[in-house]
């Protein structure tokens, strides 16, 4: 059996036997142990009731994060003409047409958010296979397909989170960084848990928030207990 290093050893003795915290005990024991070199990721998962292969079971949606993600989001935009100009000046640091679904197409893909035009989508569209596992299709649920272009561009660097729920029917996302004050940090949690909320399917039926913990990139998870992070 592998030796545990040092820090892998501190980790697990700092969260051995402590589960369901409140969202601020939670916080503290995730940005205490996140010792890593580099400003560690704080991510939430949400196990959810439902199952999205069933169409009337999928969650998704997006966020505004009061406090944003901490996050440098690099944004591309399917646009032309004036739209183009607009996308540009907002902010965007890949705009393009034809020209930029060949850049996608060859496996270049420098971007973390992807936003279209309605007119657009007919390229975009060949892009499916290469965009959507890597969940950056754009969508007009989650306002990534829109006139309102720099708008979108402006959001998506602003700490905007998309979410979606995965197979298992877990939803995650970074919700900012280690370095975050704490307070700020569980006005995000709490932010994202009622956007989730918010986005509960017709079709899921009992408890619906089943699960609620937090990590650090480098650190463990720690279970929060939902009354402490839903709001009703």
């Amino acid at each position: 059996m592998a030796k545990l290093g040092k820090r892998t050893r501190a980790v697990r003795e700092a969260f051995a036997g402590k589960d369901n915290l409140s969202v601020e005990d939670a916080i503290a024991l995730v940005k205490d142990n996140a010792t890593a070199k580099f400003d560690e990721t704080v991510e939430i998962s949400m196990n959810l009731g439902v199952d999205p292969r069933h169409a009337d079971q999928m969650v998704r949606g997006v966020v505004g994060l009061p406090n944003g993600t901490g996050k440098d989001v690099r944004v591309a935009v399917f646009a032309r003409g004036p739209k183009a100009e607009e996308a540009q000046a907002a902010g965007a640091d890949i705009v393009g047409a034809e020209d930029l679904m060949e850049i996608v197409q060859s496996g270049k893909i420098d971007f973390d958010r992807c936003i279209a035009t309605p007119d657009m989508m007919p390229v975009v569209g060949r892009l499916g296979k290469v965009l959507g596992p890597r969940n950056l299709m754009p969508n007009p649920k989650v306002g990534t397909v829109t006139m309102d272009v720099a708008q979108a561009v402006k959001n998506a660097k602003g700490g905007e989170v998309q979410f979606k729920a995965e197979k298992a029917g877990v939803v995650h996302a970074g919700i900012g960084k280690a370095s975050f004050d704490a307070g700020k940090l569980a006005e995000n949690v709490r932010a994202f848990v009622v956007a989730v909320q918010k986005a509960r399917p017709a079709g899921a039926k009992g408890t619906y928030v089943k699960k609620i913990s937090i990590s650090s990139t480098m650190g463990a998870g720690v279970s929060i207990d939902v009354t402490s992070a839903v709001v009703e």
